[in-house]
């Protein structure tokens, strides 16, 4: 399941991250790259451990922490703080898979990346190419999105970004381990969420509402680890 999430930040968000980012120490994106990846990586990062990283990165999982559609799609049990590229002259990142287990630097936790997260920083009229291009079941998945705008994907997903031949491409980017491992059952749970919530505002009334909450819950409990 491929999911967009419009207006995680807003404009004053976007425009604080890209400020802090001006002034940050950016390093070669292969440092973070395992050994596969290295061959096809060539982009910049800030640190993870840089202190703009840390605030930004404290920033955007405190927003996605009340963020509805966000936990409704992901059902987060873990999150890698968030880490920061830049695309630009050409850079690219060439077809890979992320790596199935993730380090949390500076502490012993480790994330089982369930689900892909990037979170877009630049305007797509910034900058030309940097298409995040998602192989899934329907084929390649091109993805360009607004400054503020988020998408999610399976972490299994097959994955590469375009060269940016003009401007420059910022992005958040991170990890999330779900309480529900599978994509088929997440995607399940996501589409009677949502539909759950159609109907309560539609005909709350209905009995019909509180039947397919109870369904909800009792898919959650059977798949989910908490």
């Amino acid at each position: 399941m491929l999911i967009h999430i419009p207006n995680v930040l807003d404009a004053a968000q976007v425009a604080q991250c890209r400020a802090a980012l001006d002034s940050a120490e950016w390093v070669d994106g292969r440092n973070t790259a395992g050994y596969l990846s290295q061959r096809v990586k060539d982009n910049a990062q800030v640190p993870d451990v840089h202190p703009v990283a840390r605030q930004l990165g404290d920033m955007i999982l405190g927003i996605l922490e009340k963020h509805a559609t966000f936990t409704s799609a992901a059902l987060p049990l873990k999150v890698v703080p968030p880490l920061f590229n830049r695309y630009a002259g050409n850079q690219t990142y060439g077809r890979h898979v992320d790596g199935a287990i993730r380090p949390v630097t500076g502490t012993p936790h480790r994330v089982r990346t369930d689900l892909s997260a990037t979170l877009f920083l630049s305007a797509p009229e910034e900058y030309d190419g940097g298409e995040l291009v998602v192989e899934d079941t329907f084929g390649p998945r091109s993805i360009k999105l607004p400054a503020g705008d988020l998408v999610l994907y399976p972490g299994t997903s097959v994955h590469r970004v375009e060269p940016v031949t003009r401007g420059a491409r910022l992005a958040s980017f991170f990890w999330i381990q779900s309480m529900v491992r599978e994509d088929s059952q997440r995607t399940m749970l996501f589409e009677l969420d949502n539909s759950i919530q159609h109907l309560g505002r539609d005909v709350p009334q209905h009995p019909a509402v509180v039947q397919l909450a109870g369904l909800y819950h009792n898919l959650l409990r059977r798949w989910a680890d908490a």
